[in-house]
């Protein structure tokens, strides 16, 4: 237990160093950063879904081409469209491609294979959404503490909900889902948000003050709510597949899923509050 707590802490902060930096410098450094995770991301959840090889290569080359568009050409407008349709084709393809193999197993005739179709759909959806979302929210002015932010928010509920699930235990959050998670560490994970949170406004100029505390604290509680209903929601997908992680890339931890399910829909949610207000220049800021 002591062996597998040092990897995981040891590639946790690793995985924060090398995400700050690429955020930092931004551009090509953090885009390229982010495309590297989703194209991983949708190669588990294929995996995970068993989605045939053929499949796999189109998930990717859409991810691809959606990344290309929000890093480079700067739309994101554009980026999601071509999520949206490429979501629709892997849709019908996934479908028609897996129907034959499916019903033939079943003792069927060719047909259409729902099940196979909303998996290709969703996980192109679920690995790319909170691509563009990132990507276009640190391209903002300020984006790097906008940002930071969301990331930074969902790390601090993470770990405060991991330790103090650990020390308090209780009872359990969600046992025919996710085992492990209690309670005591949902509560902790909210704290610990808000604390980061509360950080962030002492280095973002501008929001050091009760109405910069208004805007980013409420928005720190709902992205751990949402971190936390994400961590869950894979948990499911895994039960359902039958396996502990969704891959092995990263020691301690698992896959690449398993490190950023909580920061999928949170990305998507930050992302969107910001984009409408005007949160992302703090009022009155001059500079």
């Amino acid at each position: 237990m002591q062996r597998q707590l040092r990897q995981r802490v040891i590639t946790g902060i690793a995985l924060v160093t090398v995400a700050v930096a690429a955020l930092w410098f931004g551009g090509v450094a953090f885009a390229g950063l982010v495309a590297a995770a989703v194209l991983v991301m949708f190669s588990e959840w294929a995996a995970m879904h068993r989605l045939p090889s053929l499949l796999r290569r189109l998930g990717l080359a859409v991810l691809g081409a959606a990344v290309w568009v929000i890093a480079v050409i700067g739309n994101p407008a554009e980026s999601l469209m071509l999520l949206g349709g490429g979501a629709a084709i892997m849709f019908i393809f996934a479908g028609t491609y897996a129907a034959p193999e499916v019903n033939v197993a079943k003792g069927g005739r060719r047909g259409f294979a729902p099940r196979a179709a909303r998996s290709a759909a969703l996980g192109l959806l679920y690995s790319g959404l909170p691509a563009v979302a990132l990507i276009w929210l640190r391209a903002l002015p300020w984006g790097f503490h906008a940002t930071l932010s969301v990331m930074a928010v969902v790390w601090g509920a993470d770990i405060a909900a991991y330790f103090t699930g650990r020390a308090l235990g209780g009872p359990k959050l969600a046992p025919s889902i996710s085992p492990n998670k209690t309670w005591s560490g949902a509560a902790g994970g909210l704290l610990g948000a808000i604390a980061v949170a509360g950080a962030m406004l002492l280095i973002w100029p501008g929001y050091a003050n009760p109405a910069g505390a208004l805007r980013l604290l409420p928005l720190a509680v709902l992205l751990a709510i949402l971190s936390i209903l994400g961590d869950l929601y894979e948990s499911s997908l895994k039960r359902r597949a039958g396996v502990k992680d969704s891959g092995t890339l990263l020691p301690g931890h698992g896959g690449v899923m398993d490190r950023l399910d909580g920061l999928v829909p949170a990305a998507v949610a930050g992302a969107a509050a910001f984009a409408l207000s005007s949160w992302i220049l703090p009022t009155g800021w001059a500079g």
